[in-house]
């Protein structure tokens, strides 16, 4: 057989391709060519290809990059600010304060490189976000050289970033347009939440995303205090009132969808709409816990959120995937409900197809853009190993990430940033500090 030649040979104790046969294909090598996945072949055939550099992780399980379906990065800056309040208090008595002192580009550029910093770290690639100052958070992914669905946010009141919807929605679309051909940077319209966004806004935001054909990114049904507000303003229950307004499309990503009755379920799957599970943040904040396995088995994609730091308090998907993955047990009363590949499914190709990205990443298929997560598995937490999956989802530890690559570039090897200075990053949290707590 002829030889062909790559950029780069890993070789691996096993790969995880996240495909529909849900196989573990041990012993195996990928091959990476031009940034994309060349081949996945088994380790003696790997050797009729030429390789510019050779990687051998014979302990490591390599997986599709995670997807972190919400987040609002540059709240790393906010970590530990507030914590155990209830939502609306921690929002409205701590949080808005805060930003409306504090929040800037300066503010969000340095928490969202500290976010990437720490998200890289955990094997994430990939990370939808909702804040102000955009431009900033596109920047620090570049910087970062991770992947961002920059949400253009959307709220009625005003804040530092814009003073009304049309300001916000006017920059979010001049930013799309001065990005939209960088590789790294994808696009969201994010209003805020049905508490936050009028009808009239939420009509122009229904109208631009159809335009643009790009993703509506939005808390939903978090808490049952919202619902209760909906029915009280509106008349119906918040969802009911999307769904009136034409937001109910798959370009929908329902964030939390924490508060849903069996008719709102099969609503949202009729639908094609997407849920970002975020379980850490539900029961920090004790909003309840989201009804995933009824989700999924209607059919709805649903992907894992870590939500902001602030509320979490870490950006760490694969504890996240395990979280999402036990507590749908436990709310299903079914101990096979959501099984290990299909939790890994919703941290990685599952937060793809919600972002319309999973013709691009989020499984390990030939032609798609390498973005690949290698984890060590050869750890006393996670041997012996019986199934490499089950040891990801149920006890692997975001310690155990050695390597990452996105579209080929390798951004952590053995565990250490290639593309930030780390102490730079975490001493600018420091000034933050000190200058939000006032000392």
């Amino acid at each position: 057989m002829s030889q062909v030649t790559a950029d780069l040979r890993i070789d691996a104790g096993w790969i995880i391709p996240v495909d529909p046969d849900q196989r573990s294909l041990a012993d195996h090598s990928l091959l990476i060519k031009a940034g994309r996945i060349a081949a996945l072949v088994p380790r003696d055939e790997a050797d009729n290809w030429v390789s510019k550099e050779k990687i051998h992780l014979p302990g490591h399980a390599l997986i599709p990059g995670l997807v972190n379906l919400h987040t609002h990065a540059a709240m790393t800056l906010l970590r530990g600010y507030a914590d155990d309040l209830p939502l609306m208090k921690w929002l409205q008595e701590h949080i808005w304060p805060a930003e409306s002192l504090h929040v800037s580009a300066d503010f969000v550029r340095d928490g969202t490189r500290l976010a990437g910093l720490e998200m890289l770290k955990c094997g994430v690639t990939c990370f939808n976000d909702m804040y102000f100052f955009s431009d900033a958070v596109i920047e620090a992914a570049v910087e970062t050289g991770i992947r961002v669905a920059a949400g253009l946010i959307v709220v009625d009141a005003p804040t530092p970033y814009a003073a009304d919807p049309d300001g916000y929605l006017q920059k979010g679309l001049a930013l799309r347009d001065d990005w939209i051909d960088h590789p790294l940077a994808n696009f969201c319209l994010a209003p805020h939440a049905p508490y936050t966004v009028s009808d009239q806004t939420l009509e122009k935001v229904v109208t631009f995303a159809a335009q643009l054909d790009i993703p509506i990114h939005m808390h939903i049904h978090e808490t049952e205090a919202e619902i209760q507000h909906g029915v009280a303003t509106h008349g119906v229950r918040p969802l009911a009132r999307l769904k009136a307004l034409g937001l109910l499309t798959p370009s929908l990503i329902a964030i939390h969808a924490v508060h849903l009755n069996d008719d709102e379920i099969a609503l949202l799957a009729s639908h094609g709409c997407h849920v970002a599970h975020c379980p850490s943040s539900n029961l920090k904040l004790a909003s309840g816990f989201a009804p995933i396995a009824k989700l999924l088995a209607a059919g709805v994609n649903v992907g894992v959120g870590t939500d902001g730091a602030a509320s979490n308090n870490r950006l760490d998907l694969l504890g996240e995937m395990r979280l999402a993955a036990l507590l749908g047990k436990a709310v299903s009363a079914d101990p096979a409900a959501i099984p290990a590949h299909q939790a890994l499914r919703m941290a990685t190709l599952a937060g793809a197809q919600a972002l319309g990205l999973d013709s691009k990443i989020g499984s390990l298929e030939v032609g798609k853009m390498a973005d690949v997560v290698a984890v060590n598995l050869n750890h006393a937490a996670t041997q012996p190993c019986y199934d490499p999956v089950s040891q990801l989802v149920y006890s692997a530890g975001s310690e155990q990430v050695s390597h990452v690559w996105v579209g080929g570039k390798a951004v952590l090897v053995e565990g250490q940033c290639q593309t930030l200075d780390t102490a730079e990053v975490l001493g600018k949290a420091h000034i933050w500090r000190r200058r939000i707590k006032g000392g």
